[in-house]
Order: C-alpha cells, then sequence, then structure tokens
C-alpha cells in the first residue's frame, strides 16, 4: 500500500456551493471526464453511490468502479472496487477560500496489476487528469 497526499493548493474557481452543485450534477460532472464512457451511477443511500464507467488507460478501455460517499460541503470519500486500483481508498476535502474553493487529496493506494513503485505516478497523474477536467467543467458550469 501506498500513502499519497496532495495537498498543493489546487483550488477551483468557484465558491464551495457552486462546487457541490457541479459534483451533483451527472451530466456537468460526468461530461467533464472526457477519457470515459458508459458511466452509471447506483444510489446506495442518501449519501453513497456506486460510479462506473470505462476509462481510457494507453489505447485500451478499463473497466472502473468506485463506492462514492459524500459529506458536504467536507468533501468526499472513494473505495475502488473495480480497475487498477482496486482496494484502494482515497479521501477528497474541499476547503472554502471565499470565491474559490481548495482542494486536496489523500490516499492509501494498491492495485492488483502494478506494481508498488509504479503507482504514485500513475495516481498523481490520474488526479491530475481528473483535477484539470473538473477545473474546467466547474468554470463552464458556473457561467451558465
Amino acid at each position: 500500500m501506498v500513502h499519497i497526499r496532495d495537498e498543493e493548493k489546487s483550488q477551483f474557481d468557484a465558491p464551495i456551493d457552486v462546487v457541490w452543485k457541479y459534483l451533483q450534477h451527472p451530466e456537468a460532472h460526468g461530461n467533464a471526464h472526457t477519457n470515459s464512457r458508459n458511466r452509471a451511477m447506483k444510489p446506495l443511500t442518501d449519501t453513497s453511490f456506486i460510479v462506473s464507467w470505462e476509462q481510457n488507460m494507453n489505447g485500451n478501455w478499463v473497466k472502473i468502479a468506485n463506492k462514492i460517499t459524500v459529506f458536504p460541503p467536507l468533501g468526499m470519500a472513494a473505495e475502488a472496487l473495480e480497475g487498477p486500483l482496486a482496494g484502494s481508498r482515497m479521501f477528497t476535502i474541499y476547503t472554502p477560500r471565499g470565491a474559490k474553493t481548495e482542494v486536496a487529496v489523500y490516499g492509501e493506494m494498491l492495485s492488483p496489476v502494478l506494481p508498488p513503485e509504479q503507482i504514485e505516478p500513475v495516481v498523481r497523474q490520474a488526479w491530475a487528469n481528473a483535477f484539470a477536467e473538473d477545473l474546467a467543467g466547474i468554470r463552464a458550469f458556473a457561467t451558465k
């Protein structure tokens, strides 16, 4: 297991209430992630659900499923159920900063297919890609 922290003061250009509205909007949020297809969501409780999709990884479509539990406005927990990081757990924390929202991510990551020394660079790249897509998605969502 590899512990990874991303506390680099990443920020969304929107207040926290807009961030949560975006995260809860299936089309706006889902469509921001352009490297995925066949997205589905299965509610479990009022605060948790399973989200699944296929992700393009190096030209191959890979099935991924995560159990997500939301704790608005603090953040969310994700447990990877299926895919190259199955068994991993992550927390995303949102901190209000006026007209912006700071984002930090913490994870205990493991992989049934990657050797331990490859996990951190793969995870950091995935987190950076997801953040960049959400940053653009939130900007577009906030202007509507």
